[in-house]
């Protein structure tokens, strides 16, 4: 597979449309015809459904545009990095990012990096640890900030110092809002939304084997779309104090878990990793700046 046709493939699944998809790459609809064509030869899958409404993808198709996206990352990502070799004032940089707000740590440190490299551009990728960690692990991030202890087999870390403190978002005219905190017995029977991980792990952690007498009934990746949620009445999000602006948020409180249930970030990057010139160097601000 050439990486021309993966990025034809890739652009005609975008458009689900040939004749659009050989507009915009500015190739004739008859060639990019046959490059696919040849494509699910070689695959031996087909990979398009084809309709009076366009393309649409079959099963392999989508298996195919997932692996696509990430080899074209790399490739795009790889290209960068040796055209930033000699580029000290400059360069790219991709770091993943749990939601925290200890991220303002990493905000500080870019502030005054960008002062002496000016040039620098900095690409924030937002999920869980597990997201941040698997793109971490195929190439696609320089660096990782976490909220759970890092693998000490695969990854070199910081702790960052300080914690996120858990709690629970929910409606003002809640009645465990006139609570100053909230412990595990009440929150049984009541619709509770949270991250998997938290679920999985964080949740566990705070009430043990009560956490199996909890009534989850929804799990997110961003707080401010958990907390819209939460506003429509739909349930109560369990989450970090500082995550949701709950002075802004219109009818919206946090109040903290008891016993109190904290969090520690890490910056993480994999066991023998080479970095870009400039990525090195925000790594050694970044060390200097914890140390």
């Amino acid at each position: 597979m050439e990486i021309r046709v993966l990025r034809y493939f890739l652009e005609i699944a975008r458009e689900g449309n040939m004749t659009r998809a050989a507009e915009s790459l500015h190739v004739s609809q008859p060639s990019l015809s046959k490059e696919m064509k040849a494509l699910e030869t070689e695959l031996g899958q087909k990979l398009f459904h084809r309709n009076r409404g366009g393309l649409k993808l079959t099963d392999a198709g989508m298996l195919l545009r997932q692996r696509t996206e990430d080899i074209i990352d790399m490739v795009d990502k790889t290209a960068a990095e040796f055209g930033a070799l000699d580029e000290i004032n400059g360069g790219d940089i991709y770091i993943g990012c749990a939601e925290s707000e200890q991220i303002c740590h990493l905000a500080r440190v870019i502030g005054a990096f960008k002062e002496k490299y000016p040039l620098i551009r900095y690409h924030l990728s937002s999920g869980n640890t597990e997201q941040v960690a698997e793109k971490l692990d195929k190439g696609l991030l320089d660096l990782a900030f976490i909220v759970e202890p890092p693998d000490l087999s695969k990854y070199n870390y910081i702790e960052i110092p300080g914690a996120d403190v858990w709690g629970v978002v929910m409606r003002r005219d809640s009645p465990l809002a006139c609570k100053k905190s909230i412990r595990p017995d009440d929150l049984y029977g009541l619709p509770l939304i949270c991250s998997g991980q938290a679920m999985r792990v964080d949740i566990p952690r705070w009430c043990g084997e009560k956490a199996d007498m909890l009534n989850f009934s929804g799990t997110v990746n961003l707080c401010y779309n958990g907390a819209i949620f939460v506003k429509e009445g739909l349930g109560y999000l369990l989450t970090f104090d500082g995550l949701v602006n709950t002075e802004k948020s219109g009818g919206l409180c946090f109040r903290p878990l008891e016993p109190s249930l904290e969090t520690k970030m890490y910056i993480i990057w994999k066991k023998y990793q080479m970095f870009t010139p400039i990525a090195e160097l925000l790594l050694k601000d970044l060390k200097n700046y914890f140390s």
